[in-house]
């Protein structure tokens, strides 16, 4: 797939989830076979008044592909975060028209753009003008099931300028509950000539390849299937290249990728910080444990690198279900 200038190799990328989609994240799933991550979610507001913390979520890193995530709802604010957001180097920068939270929603971003197509297509062109690197979108299906409109949003997109277009196949009332809708990310690829990368229920390589089949996709995009979970990357690669169905790591091996991550973690964050983001991430891995629940406890209350250890050891002692 070719995104602008771009070229990306590969199957399928990180999606950008904000707290959670971090640097070191980022860094694991590339490692394990991730084409490209879009950073975490990045207020353009928030950017264009100085803010330390957003300009954080910028960063870049070792990736080999990256791009940068905004979100906002005024036009010019959003073409000067994203003349910001060049100065570190990303390969492109990805509007953010699809998040449901409601912080973002109801404050005029994210998947609230969906109900106002004039402006979707406004806020498009200006960033459009005022970046260098190729200008991606990520949107939903429509804000609810009486106003599914992402063909329309699709094409107003693509007549505005923008490169390419991610698609999560869900309404913004639907949030992450149901299967995604299949049919209305194939509709989009069929209405528009830019690339479209699909995003929702990829989980696997067979998930990743029944995407792509049902869709015609020019990519797909993982967000919840990556959470403690990396290697899901190199699951997808291996399917879409031989048809080799990877298992996932033993358990052992899966415990030290998940110490990989939060080494990285240590490196760009307050060990404060690591180990309360950590009780997320511990969670996760834990998938595929025996009494996962009971540890999933544990996690609850981490307040050091040794809590990790023991979760770790008894982890090891459970074993796997089977």
């Amino acid at each position: 797939m070719k995104i602008g200038n771009v070229d990306i190799k590969g199957y399928a990328s990180l999606a950008p989830m904000a707290g959670v989609a971090d640097r070191a994240m980022r860094e694991i799933c590339e490692k394990y076979g991730a084409a490209y991550a879009v950073g975490e979610l990045t207020s353009a507001k928030a950017l264009t008044l100085g803010d330390k913390k957003s300009t954080m979520f910028l960063e870049r890193g070792n990736l080999k592909v990256f791009a940068n995530q905004l979100f906002g709802g005024e036009p010019q604010t959003m073409a000067e975060a994203a003349k910001i957001a060049e100065s570190f180097g990303p390969d492109f920068i990805d509007l953010n028209m699809g998040c449901p939270a409601p912080k973002v929603a109801n404050n005029g971003g994210g998947s609230s753009l969906l109900r106002d197509p004039v402006l979707v297509g406004k806020i498009v062109r200006a960033v459009k003008d005022a970046a260098k690197v190729p200008v991606t979108v990520k949107i939903r299906i429509g804000w609810d099931k009486d106003s599914i409109n992402a063909v329309e949003i699709a094409k107003i997109i693509e007549a505005s300028g923008a490169d390419a277009i991610t698609v999560h196949g869900r309404t913004r009332a639907q949030m992450y509950a149901p299967p995604v809708d299949i049919a209305s990310i194939k509709a989009v690829k069929d209405a528009v000539s830019i690339p479209v990368i699909a995003n929702g229920d990829v989980v696997d390589g067979i998930s990743a390849k029944k995407m792509y089949e049902e869709t015609g996709c020019d990519f797909v995009m993982v967000g919840r299937g990556a959470m403690g979970m990396p290697w899901v990357f190199d699951k997808i690669n291996a399917y879409m290249e031989r048809g080799e169905i990877l298992p996932d790591p033993p358990l052992e091996k899966r415990l030290e990728i998940m110490m990989e991550q939060l080494h990285l973690m240590e490196k760009y964050k307050s060990q404060r910080t690591v180990l309360l983001e950590s009780r997320k991430h511990v969670a996760w891995y834990l998938k595929g444990v025996r009494n996962a629940a009971k540890l999933r406890r544990l996690c609850g209350e981490i307040d050091s690198l040794s809590d990790i250890e023991i979760i770790c050891e008894k982890a090891l002692e459970s074993g796997e279900d089977i």
